[in-house]
């Protein structure tokens, strides 16, 4: 049994109190600037309570306007094509991994080890390595500012691969043989026996996946020229202007909020899920 002393009580305590205080206090810091007008904001010193326009930056952001320099297109569109570009990038890559790993692990064919090793090296070209030849293909291809042009470069996922053939390594003989007997073929053997198998794994990846596709910048970036087509991500960065112009810090406050609700609210109602996909082993 292990002792418990009081010090090492208040220790632990105080570092994790720290340690929340480290992460919430800049989002309060963008609460409170969202609830100002932009000329309280840069005012010395900032407040530091909560102001009475939190509805209106609120509605500016979501419905777009303003008069600041940088871009002011309507923050509800861009999370739009980020929820879009997510979920697309995400059941995108699940489907694709799981079909590879099925037939590399299930299947018999020459150079298999070639290819899943061709598949695995993949790892060490991501997309900043490739992003030039990749822009110049989706561009002769027409697939600028089009959903298509924002998720197909990214939809591929070696690491997915690898784990999924890792846990299908680990599906006992039997249940291939058992299938085999009842007359299953490989497409019913994978979706009544290795889907529901490895549906922790797949809400794990899931949430990673989910995330990866929420948060891509440097893609977008060179992928998006239309305000329509912006990313919540690319559109923070747009709001922003350069040089000496004023810029509407409390709308961009108040969206750089709005693009954390999303994956936050993912992590909160699949965190059971995300965790047992990843510690779980038994089958």
């Amino acid at each position: 049994m292990i002792e418990r002393k009081p010090g090492l009580t208040v220790l632990t305590h105080l570092v994790m109190v720290l340690g929340v205080l480290t992460v919430a206090f800049p989002l309060y810091l963008a609460f409170v600037a969202s609830s100002h007008t932009a000329q309280d904001i840069v005012q010395a010193p900032m407040p530091m309570l909560p102001g009475n326009h939190l509805w209106d930056t609120w509605k500016t952001a979501l419905l777009g306007g303003g008069d600041g320099a940088g871009s002011t297109a309507p923050v509800a569109r861009m999370m739009w094509v980020s929820l879009v570009t997510a979920l697309v990038i995400t059941f995108g890559k699940i489907a694709i991994s799981l079909l590879s790993a099925f037939a590399i692990v299930y299947f018999r064919f020459r150079l298999k080890g070639f290819f899943f090793w061709a598949i695995f090296i993949t790892l060490m070209l991501p997309v900043e390595v490739r992003i030039m030849p990749t822009y110049k293909v989706v561009a002769d291809l027409g697939m600028l500012n089009t959903y298509a042009g924002l998720t197909v470069p990214l939809i591929a996922s070696a690491t997915a691969t690898f784990l999924f053939r890792q846990f299908f390594l680990t599906v006992p003989d039997e249940l291939v043989e058992a299938a085999r007997i009842d007359g299953a073929g490989p497409m019913r053997f994978f979706r009544d026996v290795l889907v529901p198998l490895s549906r922790t794994s797949i809400a794990a990846l899931f949430v990673i996946q989910f995330i990866y596709g929420w948060n891509q910048y440097l893609w977008p970036l060179l992928a998006t020229t239309s305000e329509d087509m912006y990313p919540v991500v690319i559109g923070i960065k747009r709001m922003i202007a350069g040089g000496d112009a004023a810029n509407q810090w409390n709308v961009v406050m108040a969206t750089a909020l709005l693009a954390m609700i999303p994956p936050a609210l993912v992590v909160i109602l699949m965190q059971k899920w995300f965790v047992k996909g990843l510690v779980d082993t038994e089958k």
